[in-house]
């Protein structure tokens, strides 16, 4: 608790990139009443959260050791019993542990519900990136406009947090291990539930996470993206390469479009902010892939602080073979029969658009993970600051890495009835595949020719 006092305190005396890091005296806290990562170790008062352990950090320790990468994770909480179930009847009783956009759910729809299950605080990272955190700690700093990161590599920059823009880029340096690759369905419902699935491949390579490599090395790139639309024909063949940069005042983001049927690369500037995202048919911008992505440059950030909530988490039913797309995504929302949501602590933070810049988006609420730094769930304004979408991030530990990382992201549009699901891994023949190999040469614009389908 003292821990989290002066947390508060440092966040509203101290502006971004006031000062690098924190003292070693906190850094200390790490790997000791905190977690590597900068959760409290703790449960809560009550016990209906849990100490955090150590996560699941192997595919044996789930249960499951002859699981291979590519294949879908099987649940390691298959037999757990649900709690209780939250409904339009009890909402009441526990609206003070859901976000504004959960609640905005039940009030749209009268059918949602979430089932809340016992807390597993599984989230885990390999000992080098809980020991890249501690050094970072100390380190690590916002560049003075807030618009990148220096002092820090293969870890979590601020592990104890002193701003939201601080906890923003903890989110988009988190670990996902050094390579990944996934075969994922993309669904624009309409308002009536009707689904049409756009196929993607897609790879990431993250260089901040190869062992041994400095910030200098990095060449100014966090992370290279490649995504190709497989599926349906008329689409297919497109392929968009991304490179995203750790100081973006210094080099932007970088992104290229092929396009199949001018069969030619060209550079892709739109890429960005709240342009359309891809083939999502308006229902997510650029910017919420990955639940949230990109320069920070347009809002102001504020920590609200950590609050204890009930948030969609251990999501193995989400990517279960055993269920089929049309099961899975219902008419205003999925299917809540097979989400699962349990309490735990996340770091509150509000993104305030800056006077005279434009985005969609005037508001966001951010809901971050304290054991992983991964955004669970946003509460998303329109221009009139009223709550237009909601997102969340289904995650699940990817043991044989292992990472926390989304299986299924939702963009839930209160305005229209409909809803973007990105991600769906149910009826794709692999899931994530963490065992390929990648360099930064596989991700440079010349290779996107090469990768065109059509």
């Amino acid at each position: 608790m003292k821990t989290l006092i002066r947390i508060a305190a440092a966040a509203v005396l101290l502006s971004p990139g006031a000062w690098a890091g924190v003292s070693p005296q906190e850094a200390a806290h790490l790997g000791d009443d905190l977690t590597p990562l900068g959760g409290e170790k703790a449960g809560n008062a009550d016990g209906t959260i849990p100490a955090w352990t150590g996560g699941i950090r192997s595919a044996a320790e789930a249960g499951f050791p002859n699981y291979k990468s590519g294949d879908h994770h099987p649940d390691p909480y298959a037999s757990d019993k649900p709690l209780f179930t939250i409904t339009t009847a009890n909402l009441g009783q526990y609206a003070g542990r859901l976000t504004a956009g959960h609640q905005a759910l039940f009030r749209a729809y009268p059918d949602y519900k979430m089932i809340v299950y016992p807390t597993h605080r599984s989230a885990s990272v390999p000992d080098r990136v809980a020991e890249g955190t501690k050094r970072n700690a100390t380190t690590a700093a916002l560049i003075p406009s807030g618009n990148g990161v220096t002092g820090a590599i293969g870890g979590i920059p601020f592990p104890i947090p002193k701003s939201g823009l601080e906890v923003y880029w903890n989110h988009l340096l988190r670990y996902r291990n050094v390579a990944a690759a996934r075969q994922i369905g993309q669904v624009a419902l309409t308002a009536g539930g009707a689904i049409s699935v756009v196929n993607l491949k897609e790879e990431f390579f993250f260089p901040y996470y190869v062992p041994g490599m400095t910030e200098a090395g990095l060449d100014n790139v966090l992370v290279y993206f490649m995504q190709e639309t497989t599926a349906p024909a008329r689409l297919a063949g497109e392929v968009l390469l991304v490179q995203e940069t750790l100081d973006q005042d210094k080099d932007a983001r970088r992104a290229w479009i092929y396009n199949p049927g001018q069969r030619r690369v060209r550079r892709a500037p739109q890429v960005a902010f709240d342009n359309p995202g891809t083939n999502s048919d308006n229902q997510r911008t650029d910017d919420q892939f990955d639940m949230y992505n990109g320069s920070p440059k347009l809002y102001d950030w504020k920590l609200v602080g950590k609050k204890e909530m009930y948030v969609p988490y251990n999501s193995y039913q989400l990517q279960s073979e055993k269920i089929k797309y049309a099961d899975l995504l219902h008419k205003n929302h999925i299917n809540q029969d097979y989400a699962r949501y349990e309490l735990h602590r996340v770091w509150v933070v509000d993104a305030t658009l800056k006077k005279g810049v434009s985005h969609l988006y005037s508001r966001r609420t951010l809901y971050v993970d304290e054991d992983s730094w991964q955004i669970l769930a946003v509460d998303v304004y329109d221009s009139r600051g009223t709550l237009y979408r909601v997102q969340e991030g289904h995650v699940i530990n990817y043991y044989d890495v292992p990472t926390l990382w989304t299986d299924l992201e939702l963009v839930m549009d209160l305005s229209n009835g409909r809803y973007l699901a990105l991600g769906l891994q149910n009826e794709e023949p692999r899931s994530y595949d963490f065992s390929i190999k990648r360099t930064a040469a596989d991700f440079e614009p010349s290779v996107l020719e090469r990768r065109g389908v059509r």
